[in-house]
C-alpha cells in the first residue's frame, strides 16, 4: 500500500484571474469531465486548479487544464466536449485545440449578439489563419467540422468591418439522393430548400432583423450557383458551399466570377458527392489542378474536427471504416494546409 502511495503526484496550476464558472462549469461538469477522461482527481482550491494521481495521468492532463485556465483568463466559455477533444488531441501529440490565450486572429467578435466565436480545434484554427492568408480557399472535410459556420462567419465579420460590400453565399442545386419532383411556388421559393442550411447559418450569426435588412438591400445575397454565370463578384466575400456538388463547368465559370477586393471560399465534403458520376464533381478537380498557386489554400478538416454530438465523429468513422476510404483519419493530402 506505501508503494502505491508513492506514484500519487499532486501539480497545482496557478488560476488567479480566471472565471471560475467558466472554467469549472455548471455543476462542474468541465472539472468532472476532465478527471473522467484523464483518470485524475481535480479540483479547484482557492486560487489553483489542482490535479493528483498516477503521474503518467497527471502529465496527460496537465496541458489540457492549463488550456482551460487560460480561456477562463480570456472570458471564453468551453464544455465537455471541447475538454473532449483537446485531451484526445493532446494525447495524439498534436496542439491541443482549445484556443491559446492571446489568439485575437482566430476569434471573431459579432458585436450585435455580443457573441465571440473561436476555433474548437488545431484544424479550425489553422482553416480561420488560411482565410486570412489567402484570397481563395477551399476547405475540405466531413460533415460537422465548421467549414460553412466557419466561412459565414468571416463574411459577416468583414461586412461589419467594411472590408467588403457584400456577401454572397452559393450552393449547387442538387438533390441529396432524392427525386423531389415538382415543388410549388416560385423560382425563389423552389429554391430556398437547398439554401436553408446558409440561412441557418446567417441566423445564427445576425439578429434576424437585420438577416431581412440584409437580404433586402443585397448586402446579402443567397442564391444558387447556377445564378452566378455571367457576373462578375468584386468588393463581395463570396462562398460555394457543398462545392462537391458543383460540375466541373460550374466550378471553372464560379472561380473566374472573382472581382477585385474578393474573397472566395469553397467548402465540400468529397464523401458526400450526389452527382451521378463521382469523377464530374469540379471540387476534386480543383483539389488536383489548383494546388500551387498562391493565393489559392487549400485546407484539409478530418474527424479530430468535429463539434457536432459525439456520435457524430463516431459515424463519420464507421462510415469510413467500412468503406474503406480512411478519409476520416487521412486527410488526403498529408497535411491540413497546403
Amino acid at each position: 500500500m506505501a508503494e502505491a502511495q508513492t506514484n500519487i503526484v499532486e501539480h497545482r496550476l496557478p488560476a488567479e484571474g480566471a472565471d471560475y464558472l467558466l472554467l469549472a462549469g455548471v455543476n462542474d461538469a468541465n472539472l468532472q469531465e476532465l478527471a473522467r477522461i484523464s483518470g485524475c482527481r481535480v479540483v479547484l482550491r482557492g486560487d489553483h486548479l489542482v490535479l493528483s494521481g498516477a503521474l503518467e495521468d497527471v502529465e496527460r492532463a496537465a496541458p489540457v487544464a492549463k488550456r482551460m485556465v487560460d480561456q477562463a483568463k480570456m472570458g471564453s466559455s468551453f464544455g465537455a466536449d471541447d475538454i473532449r477533444r483537446a485531451f484526445e488531441s493532446a494525447g495524439a501529440g498534436r496542439p491541443e485545440p482549445l484556443p491559446a490565450a492571446g489568439a485575437d486572429e482566430s476569434r471573431i467578435v459579432l458585436a450585435g449578439l455580443r457573441k465571440i466565436i473561436a476555433p474548437k480545434s488545431q484544424g479550425q484554427q489553422e482553416y480561420l489563419e488560411a482565410i486570412a492568408r489567402n484570397d481563395v480557399v477551399v476547405a475540405i472535410g466531413p460533415a460537422g467540422t465548421g467549414k460553412t459556420y466557419l466561412a459565414v462567419a468571416t463574411a459577416v465579420d468583414a461586412l461589419r468591418k467594411n472590408r467588403v460590400k457584400r456577401i454572397i453565399l452559393a450552393r449547387p442545386a442538387v438533390e441529396a439522393g432524392e427525386n423531389l419532383g415538382f415543388l410549388p411556388g416560385d423560382l425563389q421559393e423552389k429554391v430556398d430548400p437547398y439554401l436553408r442550411p446558409l440561412y441557418d447559418a446567417l441566423e445564427d450569426m445576425m439578429p434576424a432583423d437585420w438577416v431581412r435588412r440584409s437580404i433586402e438591400s443585397r448586402s446579402i445575397e443567397i442564391a444558387p450557383l447556377a445564378y452566378m454565370r455571367g457576373r462578375t463578384l468584386g468588393d463581395a466575400y463570396v462562398i460555394l458551399d457543398e462545392a462537391q456538388n458543383a460540375t466541373t463547368l460550374q466550378m471553372k465559370m464560379f472561380l473566374t466570377r472573382l472581382g477585385l477586393n474578393s474573397r472566395v471560399v469553397i467548402t465540400g465534403d468529397k464523401t458526400q458527392i450526389d452527382l451521378p458520376r463521382r469523377e464530374d464533381s469540379g471540387l476534386l478537380e480543383i483539389e488536383r489542378i489548383l494546388k500551387g498557386i498562391e493565393g489559392i489554400g487549400f485546407i484539409y478538416l478530418d474527424g479530430r474536427d468535429v463539434v457536432r454530438h459525439r456520435l457524430v465523429m463516431e459515424i463519420i468513422r464507421a462510415y469510413a471504416q467500412a468503406n474503406g476510404t480512411g478519409e476520416v483519419a487521412d486527410d488526403d493530402a498529408g497535411g491540413r494546409v497546403q
